[in-house]
């Protein structure tokens, strides 16, 4: 499916998803309802980062979750339930499969929680990171799965990867930016002005070649989903934003 149907057919979603942003959440504490559920990692943030009242892993949260499970919806046969969001130390993350964490820039996790996510990558959990620009950012997130998984490399992700052809053959390497970074160019076209070049995709492996992070650096791939109704957000990167995030679900759901 090229990344203009999928943009049709996600903006078609996105009327029944906008009317379930002022609903009530999903009762977070209770088990899986659905074969697959959005989890979104809860996280403290570093100190120096605090300056947000809700804290850095809510950011996009929660349209971009919502309209995301309204695409996959859309466009697999897999069983969504509603969007949760759990911390580390919680048990009940052993019960989802993946793990989506943004900002991870400023993310600050302590030693039970470098234990954890270490745990949850062994039983088979999967991690994608999202929305974090800059070198000060990387060395903080290089560091902090240094922790995690201490000796294992981070390598750039290739087209011929697995994981970018599970489902959709994936060979666009656009940077998908935020919202923030778009700007029209007084032609009618909008231009992405962003503040990091160029953006990575890069990945971490275990020892049987299973990829088990996928890291999406200098790029916002959580502002695509939340944006896939805006028209000033452009279809082809929502299709791509699309694209990605379910090759991984599916990646994580079959490896």
């Amino acid at each position: 499916m090229t990344a203009c149907r999928i943009g049709v057919a996600v903006g078609a979603a996105i009327v029944l998803a906008v009317a379930g942003l002022g609903g009530a959440e999903e009762d977070p504490q209770g088990p899986p309802t659905a074969e697959y559920h959005f989890l979104r990692l809860e996280y403290r943030d570093l100190a120096q980062a605090r300056w947000r009242i809700r804290g850095w892993w809510m950011m996009d949260w929660p349209a971009a979750d919502i309209h995301f499970a309204q695409g996959i919806r859309r466009l697999t046969r897999i069983d969504t339930g509603e969007g949760r969001h759990l911390p580390l130390l919680d048990d009940r993350i052993f019960d989802y499969p993946w793990i989506y964490a943004t900002q991870t820039g400023y993310w600050d996790l302590s030693d039970a929680e470098t234990a954890r996510l270490r745990e949850y990558l062994a039983r088979g959990g999967f991690l994608m990171t999202d929305d974090f620009h800059g070198p000060q950012d990387w060395e903080l997130f290089r560091q902090t799965m240094e922790r995690v998984l201490p000796g294992r490399p981070i390598t750039e992700m290739e087209e011929d990867h697995p994981a970018m052809q599970v489902l959709y053959r994936i060979t666009d390497r656009v940077q998908i930016p935020g919202l923030r970074h778009l700007r029209r160019d007084g032609r009618g076209g909008i231009v992405i002005v962003p503040q990091y070049t160029p953006p990575y995709w890069r990945a971490i492996h275990d020892d049987q070649g299973r990829l088990i992070v996928a890291i999406h650096f200098n790029q916002d791939v959580g502002d695509a989903w939340e944006h896939a109704d805006m028209p000033e957000y452009p279809m082809e990167m929502t299709g791509l934003a699309y694209r990605f995030g379910i090759n991984y679900i599916l990646y994580a759901m079959t490896h």
